[in-house]
């Protein structure tokens, strides 16, 4: 399996006819580099693809997944990019509310 020790959302959409060259370039000019063992995700227009670019050490792996029904929870477009933790991206390739996963949706005080 590839290993992915970080992931970081792009809140700009992509263009989903884009391969993997154009997916590299958005990494680098959006986030300055493509590090290795980083995950990279980008989704359409209107949320409902998304494609993760990943940098394995040795080459490029580009995965895509569509919704047939609904869209993918997704930041407002010009807002930062985010850093995931893997729990929330294992939710938000499922298609699930991210941002409620991980140490973002501990609660704290009762």
């Amino acid at each position: 399996m590839i290993r992915i020790d970080a992931a970081w959302l792009a809140t700009a959409p992509l263009d989903m006819r884009a391969g993997t060259d154009t997916a590299l370039a958005r990494v680098i000019t959006t986030f300055g580099a493509a590090h290795p063992h980083h995950a990279y995700v980008f989704a359409n227009q209107r949320a409902n693809r998304l494609k993760i670019l990943v940098h394995d050490g040795v080459g490029l792996w580009l995965a895509a997944r569509r919704l047939h029904q609904g869209k993918f929870v997704w930041a407002p477009p010009g807002s930062p990019n985010v850093a995931l933790e893997h729990a929330q991206l294992n939710a938000l390739v499922l298609g699930l509310p991210w941002r409620r996963m991980g140490s973002q949706g501990a609660i704290t005080v009762v």
